[in-house]
């Protein structure tokens, strides 16, 4: 049986129906929790669904091959998104930030620039493969990089543009960079890490914003600002630890609940992790960390077989994105991370970052339809 053809007959036992399960199971119950968060959005949540499914499924049909030979363009589309995000009157300015266009709904350039970009360095490695370890390759490969990872954090966007710097490091890494130099980078990042958060500190510095230089200060020292900006983290912390083993319940009334006493601003967002605690209680959150991560090692699977190498990367990008956000999001609504805000995959509110990662799923998708010819 044969599936639609775009540019090449797909078999129907190479869908990867797995991969689609567990991403509608995630979603499922970031529909559930976003409503019980904040009832208002919860039908613009299940409209980005319908809109990602869609999207998904006519992505996952095409081939990315065929896609991947725009990737100048890509790339193109990706910074001039970002740059004009920027601009006085067309960009919307909200609580300090300018990261959206509005186009009759909210669209943030940053989140399908990240999918884009994807794309865009899976086909740039494959390129550069032989020479990808060469001092003029990975210079060329970070001066394209630096360029929208400016624009991010010029929105401001810190965690995004962490994010989009991390994916990065993944992409040259599963591309085949030297173990050498990725030794010798981190012998130089980490003590620069140092330095920087020792900087950063100091009350005169200027390298980040105040409220950024507040956030790290908060996460360093929480009790001293357990008024102004550990307020969040602390009361998330609090919200998962009284969700217990099996939780409060979804959209309960219990009046001792962190969510129902306002006391987490914009629950259906950044910390929405600290709902499922507390609504889902222990059980929820390892449900939700299972999925995800299940996704993410799907991705990488599906990567591992495919026809070529940029196949590949776009497959570990994909489940590399995923994991990263999952991870910066759990670590910032536990206070392991200082807080900046970044959508938990397929489950916080937020219609661009559930289409475009629902986008980057159907690229998965069209992957794993072409899977390698053994000999």
């Amino acid at each position: 049986m044969k599936l639609l053809k775009f540019r090449k007959p797909y078999k129907l036992k190479d869908y990867k129906f797995s991969l689609i399960i567990s991403v509608l199971a995630i979603s499922f119950i970031g529909v559930l929790v976003v409503g019980s968060a904040n009832e208002t959005y919860q039908n613009k949540q299940i409209f980005g669904l319908v809109i990602g499914i869609i999207a998904m499924a006519v992505v996952s049909l095409i081939d990315y091959v065929w896609i991947t030979n725009f990737y100048w363009i890509l790339y193109a589309m990706s910074v001039f998104m970002l740059a004009i995000v920027l601009v006085p009157g067309i960009g919307v300015y909200v609580n300090g930030a300018r990261r959206w266009i509005n186009i009759g709904i909210q669209f943030q350039p940053s989140e399908l620039a990240k999918i884009l970009l994807i794309i865009f360095f899976a086909k740039f490695i494959m390129k550069h493969e032989q020479d990808l370890s060469e001092k003029q390759t990975i210079i060329k490969a970070v001066v394209l990089i630096l360029i929208p990872l400016i624009l991010i954090y010029k929105e401001p966007n810190l965690s995004t543009t962490i994010c989009t710097a991390l994916l990065f490091c993944f992409l040259m890494y599963v591309g085949g960079l030297s173990y050498r130099f990725i030794g010798t980078v981190l012998l130089i990042t980490i003590p620069v890490a140092v330095i920087f958060l020792s900087l950063v500190v100091q009350p005169d510095q200027k390298i980040l914003d105040t409220y950024q230089q507040k956030r790290i200060l908060a996460w360093l020292e929480p009790e001293k600002y357990a008024s102004d900006e550990a307020y969040q983290q602390n009361n998330s912390v609090m919200a998962i630890g009284s969700g217990q083993l099996t939780g409060k319940g979804l959209n309960n009334n219990t009046t001792t609940s962190v969510k129902n006493g306002n006391f987490i601003l914009e629950p259906q967002t950044d910390f929405i992790f600290a709902i499922i605690g507390e609504e889902l209680g222990f059980v929820g959150c390892c449900i939700v960390i299972a999925l995800l991560l299940l996704i993410v090692i799907q991705c990488v699977l599906i990567g591992l077989k495919a026809q070529d190498t940029s196949g590949k990367i776009i497959c570990c990008g994909i489940g590399s994105l995923i994991g990263i956000q999952t991870f910066i999001n759990i670590a910032v609504a536990t206070q392991i991370f200082p807080n900046t805000g970044i959508p938990l995959p397929f489950v916080s509110y937020g219609l661009t970052s559930l289409v475009s990662l629902y986008i980057g799923i159907g690229l998965v998708l069209n992957i794993g339809l072409q899977p390698k010819k053994y000999q």
